[in-house]
């Protein structure tokens, strides 16, 4: 109790979180609800819809692993470079993930351009489905492209103490975002009602003009630069630090998102209304979750600025913080979403049979937010900032696929089991980790400068 309560009162803690979590979490709110602003305006049109967008948008959720996998790679480094001061290091760090962005977001635009038939058969065998997903992924693949960039140079811009222009930036293009879902699904001001192709159209303007505002900002003055000697001449011992500690989290991502896209799976082979209930599901999950995840990400920023300035001790100490606003910011979180639940039920426009799946999908989705919110601080935010990404991936390789992977396929095509049961099952990842992560938390291997560790 009296370490909890040290936490409420270290002034100076909360007055370096705050700036960093506030903007990092609405960011992510803004992102999350144009997922759900999609999802609302197609499921007003039609369920088919609402459907056919959720499961085209598993390749995006598959593209978004690597993606993320590299904006965590930047922070590792970016955090304690900017901790201590090395802005040329930052940039040569920039460059290093800006190769690597770019190329595999060239390949995911070319499979949803030449391919998409193929990869919409992956996530359900109803040709409806599919014929609708087809115009939607090969739009919304040439976002990839200017993600590869944006997305990069933000975090950058997040580790660097400019969190709320970041913010600025992707909420604004958010908001653009979700004017013009409006505008091209309904047809308005005498636009052409375009429906899921509407969708992907406005993302793809959104992310246009997000790309072009990171390149202007990337111009200013005192600003981390994109420079083309870096690219072109890349920082070998930078390049091999930077591999050894981003590989495990991009292998962590992969194990935990393809687990996780499994679940879809599983769910949109048991019918429109288990689809339809599940992309409801996991909108809501994702809209209450958001301060838990601006808390990991914050949080992982300020205790990597601690360790590059070489203050261990803090470091530490500012770990123990979050570990315990983890578990509060969790516990809230599921206690809004039981809240908002009956609201949500009330404006989903789905059939009676999808409207009960989604009821127990919501209670079992507020104790599984409990879990994502301590296992997303320590495993995504703090465990990384250190270095320490190699746990993070053995973690989730065996509790996805040794446990609910198997559990999820043998519950919903062996024993045949009802929805609630299959999703149940499926989202007991998060709790079933929590003694793990706790245990290598208390062992502190993450407590490392990896500036001086590295001799760079």
């Amino acid at each position: 109790m009296k370490l909890q309560l040290d936490t409420i009162q270290d002034s100076e803690f909360h007055k370096k979180l705050l700036p960093l979590v506030f903007p990092i979490a609405f960011q992510q709110f803004m992102i999350a609800f144009v997922t759900a602003s999609d999802a609302l305006m197609l499921g007003a049109v039609s369920q088919d819809l609402l459907s056919a967008a959720s499961l085209a948008g598993q390749v995006t959720f598959v593209y978004n692993l690597f993606l993320m996998a590299m904006t965590i790679g930047t922070s590792i480094f970016a955090a304690q470079y900017y901790g201590k001061g090395d802005y040329i290091s930052i940039e040569k760090i920039l460059a290093i993930v800006l190769r690597v962005s770019v190329t595999v977001s060239f390949l995911f635009f070319m499979g949803t351009t030449i391919f998409p038939i193929y990869l919409m058969r992956i996530f359900t065998s109803e040709q409806k489905l599919i014929e609708l997903g087809i115009p939607y992924l090969r739009i919304v693949g040439i976002t990839y492209l200017l993600c590869g960039v944006s997305q990069i140079y933000l975090c950058i811009m997040k580790n660097c103490g400019q969190a709320f222009k970041s913010m600025v930036i992707s909420s604004s293009t958010a908001i653009l975002n979700i004017i013009l879902n409006m505008i091209l699904i309904f047809g308005l001001f005498g636009f052409p009602e375009m429906g899921i192709v509407g969708a992907a159209i406005a993302t793809t303007i959104s992310r246009t003009v997000e790309l072009c505002w990171t390149f202007i900002e990337s111009l200013g003055t005192q600003r981390i630069k994109i420079r083309r000697e870096y690219l072109c001449h890349v920082d070998a011992k930078l390049k091999k630090s930077f591999e050894k500690y981003t590989f495990p989290v991009l292998g962590n991502e992969l194990v935990w998102g393809c687990g996780f896209t499994m679940y879809s799976v599983v769910m949109g082979h048991l019918g429109s209304d288990a689809v339809a209930a599940n992309s409801i599901a996991n909108i809501v999950k994702n809209l209450i979750a958001c301060f838990c995840l601006g808390l990991g990400s914050g949080g992982g920023i300020m205790v990597g600025n601690e360790l590059g300035a070489g203050k261990l001790q803090e470091a530490r100490k500012y770990g123990s913080n979050l570990c315990h606003l983890s578990i509060v910011s969790g516990i809230l979180s599921g206690l809004l979403l039981l809240a908002v639940m009956p609201i949500v039920l009330h404006f989903s426009d789905l059939s009676y049979q999808a409207e009960y799946y989604l009821k127990w999908m919501l209670v079992m989705c507020s104790y599984y937010v409990v879990g994502k919110a301590v296992n997303g601080t320590t495993m995504a935010g703090i465990f990384c900032a250190g270095g320490d990404s190699k746990f993070g991936f053995r973690c989730d390789a065996i509790t996805i696929w040794c446990f609910t992977v198997p559990l999820g396929l043998i519950s919903a095509f062996v024993l045949d089991m009802p929805v609630p049961v299959v999703y149940f099952l499926v989202n007991l990842d998060e709790i079933v980790k929590l003694p793990a992560v706790y245990k290598h938390y208390k062992k502190y291997k993450w407590v490392k400068d990896l500036t001086i560790r590295e001799g760079m």
